[in-house]
Order: structure tokens, then sequence, then C-alpha cells
């Protein structure tokens, strides 16, 4: 009790000997560096570290604006800033010893408890710092000269993990951004010498983000050569720290890659070697390692690879650094995919565009992850929006991957299709379809081109596309998709007829009549597919009369042969369209138009008589459509379409609308009545529709 009451005494007459000295130095009676010695040195006597470590922060606190700083009213002949620099560095010194010393009194089993509280104290050593950031006489010069050296020397010295760490973060915070550049390699020779266990990277990353903001926003006050200094002193550096902690995590070891890269984008943005050289020292210490730690690690290699992206905008920039893709093979595979996506997103937001096929096979070995299975993984695996996602995005890419060049731009299609089909059956209804239409893209424009001047190379080139898109819509039998692969060849058989290729276009439509007849057998689907052909065959002229009549013959037997009664009729009289096409070289054959009409009107009428027990009206609305089939062909001039015939419909459908056995239906009513005021216009312009045919 009397020894706690003596050391609770000598600490109070120090606490009072520190305000006295405060009010002596203020009443400048004696120079303030002597009293600011004896002070310093006054505080020797507390040697325990809780007790002596408030005791110089009292010190500290009271006598920062008595120090003899340049400009202050402390300043003398005899008092200069060298004494202010001296205090402030003898009392960091003894303040940090003092802090350290806590770490190793006490029992072993409260070691983590003390070093809890030691981590609430450090602002009271880091203070000192801050003190000596704030002295209007620490210029440049002297910061390199003194202050800086005799900081870091105490950090060294102390061999303290935590210590080391705080005042090294502590150092990169209060002095200026300026100071670190100019000083960068004395303050980086540091980090080498840190104990192993610091974290090192929580610190180096930081400073390199500062300098990189500080760097790039005044790129005209610093030399060039200090720039290009920086980053070899700080590449060096990194690499030193990661050799000599031969236990930091492979996380900790990209973290300072990823800093090192950002600080390099910003200040050396054209130097691609440098950014190389970041990844290929990445790729070095990744092959140390058979597989990555954690997903901490793979973040960080995502943010290695997205920064040059970020930068500059263009995935040709990255496609031309060797080590990227080496980067990203020690991705795992849903990471892959996650950086596959940003690349391909980056590219959606830059519109950016590949124009060579060496550059797209590049592009497609960095995004290999989404085009195919890898190590054995199965697609339905996957969940179904999320690979839903991924190819829609992988079909986007490829309508991105253009050159103005045809031969180009043919053999960038043939390195994706080389892609695409190694993608498995459940990927190829995504990636097929885009590629197909940009080979129709490019065969738009070769038949644009001028033919005389070289006709015999556009053509051949026609045919090569042709019979890739062949290939490569055979390959959707596997998946199988029958619709999807029949719409295709329909796309193609058009262009092949544009182009004047009547074997390949009749080609591409036996390929479509050949899966309707095997493979579609769902009969709403049937019915679609019927009216697409029909309406490609349509669009058509380049057939002769005899491949002509075959294919008509299919589409309208095909027609015929549908489920339901309605659409039998539908389709039936679509076809008419096959026989009058109303261009200068276009068929317009009266006869068989009417032989299509009659034909729909028989299947209508025994579908009417069907329901005609049921009491519905229904199928009154078939009748009502070949009218205005009729009365369309009419005014094409058909002459085989009579005033008569359209008169006796027209009755015909009266009738049925007026039977006892069909239930009113006031759609086909105003159908009906929405016909005939057409027809009633039309004779008022003088059209060529009789009176006759209003006589109801």
């Amino acid at each position: 009790m009397r020894q706690t009451s003596c050391l609770d005494y000598c600490l109070f007459i120090r606490y009072l000997l520190c305000t006295v000295g405060s009010v002596y130095i203020k009443s400048k009676e004696a120079p303030a560096k002597d009293v600011l010695k004896d002070l310093v040195e006054m505080c020797h006597g507390i040697q325990h570290p809780l007790r002596g470590l408030f005791l110089r922060s009292y010190l500290s606190q009271i006598s920062k604006d008595k120090l003899p700083d340049v400009g202050s009213e402390y300043e003398g002949d005899t008092d200069t800033i060298n004494d202010a620099i001296e205090f402030v560095l003898q009392n960091f010194t003894e303040m940090n010893k003092l802090w350290v010393r806590m770490q190793y009194q006490g029992p072993i089993g409260e070691r983590d408890k003390r070093g809890k509280e030691r981590s609430e104290l450090r602002d009271l050593v880091g203070k000192n710092l801050h003190v000596l950031s704030q002295l209007d006489g620490v210029d440049l010069d002297m910061y390199k000269e003194i202050v800086l050296p005799r900081i870091l020397e105490q950090v060294v010295n102390c061999k303290d993990e935590l210590a080391q760490h705080y005042l090294m973060d502590c150092i990169i915070q209060v002095f200026p951004d300026e100071y670190h550049l100019q000083t960068l390699e004395t303050l980086l020779s540091a980090f080498p010498q840190l104990q192993p266990t610091v974290d090192i990277k929580t610190v180096l990353s930081p400073l390199m983000d500062r300098l990189s903001n500080y760097a790039a926003s005044s790129t005209e006050v610093l030399p060039e050569f200090l720039q290009a200094e920086a980053f070899a002193k700080l590449s060096s550096v990194v690499g030193k720290v990661i050799e000599a902690q031969v236990d930091m995590p492979i996380f900790g070891a990209i973290t300072l890659y990823v800093s090192l890269l950002t600080f390099t984008l910003r200040i050396h943005p054209e130097r691609l070697d440098y950014v190389d050289q970041i990844l290929g020292a990445c790729v070095e210490k990744l092959s140390r390692k058979t597989k990555l730690e954690d997903s901490k690690a793979t973040k960080q290699i995502v943010a290695l690879l997205s920064a040059p992206l970020e930068k500059y905008k263009d995935i040709s920039t990255a496609l031309d650094l060797p080590n990227y893709p080496l980067v990203m093979d020690y991705l795992d595979i849903p990471t892959n995919k996650v950086m596959a996506m940003v690349i391909i997103q980056n590219m959606m937001k830059n519109t950016t565009r590949i124009s060579t096929a060496d550059k797209v096979e590049a592009l497609f070995e960095l995004i290999k992850g989404l085009i195919k299975d890898m190590d054995g993984s199965q697609d339905n695996e996957l969940d179904e929006e999320d690979f839903t996602d991924e190819q829609n995005s992988v079909a986007r890419l490829i309508q991105m991957l253009h050159s103005n060049d045809n031969e180009e731009m043919f053999k960038i299609i043939s390195t994706v299709r080389k892609h695409i089909l190694l993608g498995g059956p459940k990927r190829l209804t995504f990636t097929v379809p885009p590629l197909v239409f940009s080979s129709l893209k490019l065969l738009r424009r070769l038949q644009c081109q001028d033919r005389d001047s070289n006709g015999q190379e556009i053509s051949d080139t026609q045919k090569k596309v042709f019979q890739l898109l062949h290939q490569t819509i055979e390959a959707l039998s596997s998946v199988p998709s029958p619709e999807l692969a029949l719409r295709l060849y329909l796309q193609c058989a058009e262009a092949a007829s544009d182009s004047g290729l009547e074997p390949v276009s009749y080609e591409f439509l036996t390929q479509a009549f050949i899966l309707y007849e095997e493979d579609v057998s769902d009969s709403k689907a049937q019915v679609t597919v019927i009216h697409l052909i029909v309406g490609t065959l349509q669009r058509m002229n380049v057939f002769g009369s005899e491949n002509r009549d075959t294919l008509t013959h299919k589409a309208t037997g095909y027609s015929a042969k549908l489920l339901k009664k309605p659409d039998q009729c539908r389709a039936v009289y679509a076809c008419s369209h096959l026989f009058w096409v109303n261009e200068p070289d276009g068929i317009q054959d009266g006869e068989r138009v009417v032989l299509c009409l009659k034909r729909a009107l028989k299947i209508a009428n025994a579908a009417q008589q069907m329901v005609h027990t049921r009491g519905s009206s229904g199928h009154v609305t078939l009748f009502i459509e070949i009218l205005n089939k009729y009365l369309y062909f009419f005014e094409k001039g058909n002459s085989r379409i009579t005033d008569s015939a359209i008169q006796d419909l027209i009755e015909l459908i009266g009738a049925e609308l007026q039977s006892e056995s069909t239930t009113s239906d006031s759609s086909a009513d105003a159908f009906f009545s929405s016909t005939l005021r057409y027809i009633e216009y039309q004779k008022q312009k003088g059209g060529s529709i009789s009176n006759e045919e209003n006589k109801v």
C-alpha cells in the first residue's frame, strides 16, 4: 500500500513538472530546447509501461504548441526546428518502447488480452508522428535526411508485429504523398525487414493506391523519370516482400499485385509491358500453388484481370498481353465463368468489336468456361437461369464480331463455329442462331458488291458460306431442336435464292421438309411451320418450273394433312399465294389459285357441317376469310376469280349467319360487315368489283 502510494506520488509530481515546464517555456525565461530536453529526460523516471505511456502522451499534448517551429514565437537563435524534431523523436522512441514492453509483461496466457489493450492505446504513440507532420519546418529535405530514417530505424528495430504494422501505416497516412514519392526507396527498403507475421499487404497496398491517385492528379508536377522510378521500386519491393514472407497467403500476394497494377495503369497506361510484367509475376506466384486457398484469392484474381478491361475499355488490349490468359487459367470453373461474363459485359458496355480471326480465337480461349464443359462438369449440374443468362451473353457476343474484309469475316465465322460446336447440345440452341445470322449478314454484303469486278471470287465465297451454314445447322440434330433447325434452313434457303443459287436453295428447303416430316409432331408446331414454309416459298423466285412444282406440291400436301379442319383450311388458302406473285418475273397461275381456294372452301364447309349439331358459329369465320382471299386476287387481276363466284360466297356466308342451327357470333358479324363495307367502298371508288357483289 505504501509502495503504491509512493509510485502514485512520483507520477503526480512528474505530471506537475510537465505542466510547470509548459508554463516555463511560455514565459520564455529559458530556451525552449533546454526545458524540453529536461522534461523528456525527467519522464525516464517512470518505467511502468502504461503509466509511462500516458505521462509521455500528456507531455506531447501540452508541448505541441510550444515547439520551436519555423515561424513560431518560440523560435530563436538557440532554438531551432532541429530541437523540436529531436524532442518529438525522442518522445516517440521512448513511447514506442514502453508500448512494445506491455506485450511481454504479465502471464503468458493473457498475451491476447494485452494485445487487444495495446491496439486500443496505439493512437497515443501515433500522435507523435502527427505532431511531426504538422511542423512547418519539416520540409522535404529534412524529412528525407532526418525524420524518416529515424522513424524507420525505430520501426524495424522494435521487432514487434503490432507496432511495425501500425507505425508503417501511420507514416503513410500522416505525411504528404509527395514526400512518399520523393523518398520511396528509403520507405520501401523497410518493408522486407519487417517481421514475417506482419500483414504487409494492408500497408503496402494503401501506399500504392495513394501514390497512384496523387501521381495521376499531379503528372505536370512530377517528372517522368520519377514516375518510372516509382514503378521500378514498387515492383521490386513487392517481389522482395513476397519472397521474404514465405508464409504469406496467396490472397495477400495477389492483393499486392492488384495494387501495383492499379498504380501502373494510372501512371503508365501506355506501358503494356509493365502490365504484362505484373501479370507474369502473378503467374509465377500462382504456379507454386496446387490450388487457390479460398474465395478471397479468386476474387482478387478477378480484380486483377478486370483492371485492364476497366482502364482500356477494350478487350483487344488485354488480348495483346501474353500473360493475361495464363492468369485466367488458374481460376476455378465457376470463377472462370464469372470472369468470362465480366469480359463480355465490358465488351457490351463499350461496344467493343473484334475484327480479326486471331483475336477471336484468343477471346474464345479466354471465355471457354462459357463455351464448353470443363473438367467433366455437366450442363444439367448448372442452375438453369444462370446457364440461360450465360449463353444469351455468348450469343450477343457473336453478333459483335465483325470485319469489313469479307475473307477475314469468313475466317471469324469459321473460328466461332469451331468453338461453339464443342459446347455440347444444350448450348447449340443459343449459339448456332447468332452464328447463322452473322453468316447471312456476310452473304447480303457479298450480294451488294459489284459483281463485275470480281464476280467469280464472290460466288466462291458465297458457296463456302452456304456450305458452312449447312454443316452448322445440321449440328442441331444432336440437340434435338427440329423447329429451330427448320427455321434456320428456311432463312438460308431464302438467302440462297437471293444469291441466285437454285440448287443450294432447293437443298436447304429439302432439309426443312425432311425435318417437318420426321421430327415435327406437335400439331400446333406443324401449323406454325407450314405457314413459315409457305411464306418463304412465296418470296423466292429462283426456281425453275420443275423444282417449284415439286416444292409447292409438297407444301399444299402438308397443309391438307394438318390435324384440325380450320388449320387445314387456313394453310390451304395460304398456299394460293404460291401461285400468284405480284412481281415482274413472278408466277401468276390463276387456275391453281382458284383450285386452292375451292379446296379451302370444301374443307371449311366440312368443318361447318361438323359443328352444326353443336350450335356453334366458329367456322363461319373461315368462309369470310376465304371471301377476303377471293377479293384480294380479284383486285390483283386474276381473271379466274369471277363476279359470280364472289357473289355466291357472299350469299353462302349470309345464309350461314342466319341459319337457325348457328349461334349468333358478334365477331363473325362484325368481320362480315366490315368486308361488305370494303366492297362498297371499292365500288364507289370505281374499282373492278361489280354491283352484283353487293346483293345479299
